[in-house]
């Protein structure tokens, strides 16, 4: 692919965008203010690595000159050779970075995220499933320095979850995650099997952009509020008041209820959080719909049958069936190293994106 065009396209997009932040007008709207500044960055970036990927495009010609013209014994013509493999080494990852580029980024992906893990088909075992998915996305949040926090539970008697919602916040959260959303099935023996059985059970999961108030206008009059007392573990304050909060937005029906924060107002605003990012969600869904008919929806509806991944414990193997990727690291992966399986999904999506660019 030659990349010459698309380097001069941010170059010259990146002088027009240093040129409207001079404008201090542009600061009286913060989101569009914000929005250019990460442009700003993002064409920044991708115009340093241009003048590199120039600058080493450039030293290769020479190398090839150089080696051309010197006997192919000589000390000049060795040490040229061992420069141009360095050089080309240089050159793929610049290549690489720059493709990526081209690429118009996600509007929601520099997003923090609003996750929801639900107990699929299953039963207690898929409760128990869910806990070991919210484990797997904890380990990782907190290997990418990540902040989690639950916003709400609803456990199961065995120590799993019927469902869980948590926030995650940090950089590239839902970059990243969004490649999660699914229905995730597990083939293993109970903890409750006492003949040795292997189960299938399922859970799905949603990962959500979190919305901003200027993405979604809630009016108050488009809800209703209502209060309950909280129960469940998390100690004694959380079982004495009627701290947690449901909220139904009208329009749509969706319910959504937050009780893991120690006051009303804090699970008011948490749910008001969750209502905008399902609400942006199901937007982003709709404007989708309209140039890909064939879009799925997020989640299925937890059968068996639906799965983007399977963790087959007996044989240690996870498989993406996305992109028909098979790994035999199950173990590391619920540990949370995660970018075994995100990094080829990430790659697999650039490439996709790249081939509609040029049809």
């Amino acid at each position: 692919m030659d990349l010459h065009a698309f380097i001069d396209r941010f170059q010259k997009r990146l002088a027009e965008v240093e040129a409207a932040l001079g404008d201090p007008s542009v600061f009286n709207d913060q989101k569009k203010s914000q929005e250019m500044s990460r442009e700003y960055n993002r064409l920044k970036a991708l115009a340093n690595l241009g003048e590199q990927y120039q600058s080493v495009e450039t030293e290769m010609r020479e190398n090839e000159g150089l080696i051309a013209s010197e006997p192919a014994d000589s000390d000049i013509a060795q040490l040229a050779k061992e420069d141009q493999e360095s050089l080309k080494h240089q050159f793929e990852e610049l290549n690489s970075k720059l493709q990526i580029g081209i690429v118009p980024p996600d509007a929601t992906d520099s997003r923090d995220t609003i996750v929801e893990i639900r107990a699929g088909a299953g039963g207690s075992e898929s409760a128990l499933f869910a806990a070991d998915l919210f484990r797997m996305l904890h380990r990782y949040a907190e290997l990418r320095h990540w902040k989690l926090e639950v916003m709400d539970s609803s456990p199961s008697d065995l120590g799993g979850f019927k469902e869980i919602i948590f926030s995650i916040k940090g950089e590239d959260v839902f970059k990243r995650l969004k490649y999660e959303s699914g229905v995730h099935r597990v083939q293993r023996v109970p903890a409750t099997e006492t003949q040795g059985r292997v189960h299938t059970s399922t859970c799905t999961v949603a990962v959500l952009p979190e919305a901003e108030e200027v993405d979604v206008e809630i009016k108050p009059d488009d809800i209703e509020v209502s209060v309950c007392r909280a129960s469940g573990p998390g100690g004694q304050g959380v079982n004495t008041t009627d701290s947690a909060v449901q909220i139904q937005h009208r329009e749509s029906g969706l319910i959504v209820r937050c009780a893991d924060g120690r006051s009303q107002q804090q699970n008011k605003i948490q749910a008001m959080t969750v209502l905008r990012s399902r609400l942006l969600e199901r937007k982003i869904a709709d404007e989708h719909a309209k140039y890909a008919a064939q879009r799925k929806a997020q989640v299925g509806t937890g059968e068996r049958n639906e799965r983007i991944r399977t963790y087959n414990f007996p044989q240690n193997r996870v498989t993406d069936h996305r992109i028909e990727l098979t790994l035999y690291s199950l173990p590391s992966l619920i540990e949370g190293d995660m970018d075994s399986v995100i990094e080829p999904l990430m790659h697999h999506d650039l490439q996709s994106k790249l081939k509609e660019m040029h049809q």
